[in-house]
């Protein structure tokens, strides 16, 4: 095995562009791993550790440039008011060790449909930018996943950043493991509400071949919102379209039986994850819709 070690974003380019089958490695969390266990023995291995503008983020007028390594431990600290939902979801991975080191990018290079990141990234919206020496583009986040453990990367790309608009309204997320720590997501669901848009995103993981939205359940809520004139009001959701919802995201799932829990556990899971993100997420909006409008 081959150690490719990159000064700069451009000699990276160039040596992926040389070797496309070389294995980007940032914090390492998922890749080491995978060579210590013998699940991978790629020929070459690309460092972009010194890489220093891969652990940057600026945040814009509307959207946070999040820099691929930028740190889950950064997420946390310094993004929770912009990417609430990002954030949250950074609190579940594993321990604060794997917290310092982990990121984004490896999350999205990997594409496991367990990767902690992945449904609050399809709640929010995000793209993916991503670079080889032929030139750069941003790939919608609902286009990014093509399989298990697959991604829209070409042979020769690399992933830079993610952009991520900012909240615009409550999120939330959840997991369901087999502890509290240091556990691969039985199932995970992120839910982001946009009041600019008046809709509803969703985002499933560990409960597909890849991580999915629930959209049924989304044009459902949607729908059932506006019709209902929920966002003016700010009235609590009814039982019934919080039920309705839940089980239409239940249906979005296609999970398997496996060492962590049965297909069946993840569907039920999944149900209840999102009533109660969707609770907790509405209750929130309608506490900030009384402090500015005064709606009761």
């Amino acid at each position: 095995m081959d150690f490719l070690r990159p000064a700069s974003w451009e000699e990276a380019l160039a040596a992926k562009a040389e070797h496309p089958t070389a294995v980007p490695i940032a914090g390492g969390t998922d890749v080491m791993v995978e060579i210590n266990f013998d699940h991978r023995r790629p020929e070459y291995l690309l460092d972009l550790n010194r890489i220093g503008e891969l652990s940057e983020w600026e945040a814009g007028e509307e959207s946070v440039r999040l820099g691929a390594s930028v740190p889950y431990s950064t997420i946390m600290e310094q993004l929770r008011g912009e990417l609430p939902g990002l954030a949250l979801a950074s609190h579940t991975v594993a321990s604060p060790q794997i917290r310092n080191r982990g990121g984004v990018g490896g999350n999205l290079g990997t594409a496991s449909p367990a990767g902690d990141a992945h449904p609050a990234l399809l709640a929010a919206g995000a793209e993916v930018e991503v670079e080889s020496v032929r030139g750069s583009r941003l790939i919608p986040i609902d286009e990014f996943y093509t399989g298990v453990k697959r991604n829209a990367l070409a042979a020769d790309e690399l992933i830079r950043a993610v952009h991520i608009k900012k909240a615009d309204g409550p999120q939330q997320y959840s997991k369901v493991g087999t502890r509290n720590a240091m556990v691969i997501a039985v199932c995970a669901f992120g839910l982001a509400l946009h009041p600019e848009t008046r809709t509803v995103r969703t985002g499933i993981g560990s409960a597909a071949p890849t991580p999915v939205r629930a959209r049924t359940a989304e044009e459902f809520l949607n729908a059932a919102l506006d019709e209902g004139g929920f966002w003016d009001s700010g009235k609590i959701i009814t039982p019934s379209v919080a039920k309705q919802f839940a089980d239409l995201c239940s249906a979005a799932c296609n999970p398997i039986d496996d060492v962590r829990g049965t297909a069946s556990y993840r569907r039920h899971a999944v149900g209840i994850m999102a009533r109660r993100t969707l609770t907790w997420a509405w209750e929130s909006y309608r506490g900030s819709a009384a402090r500015t409008e005064g709606v009761a």
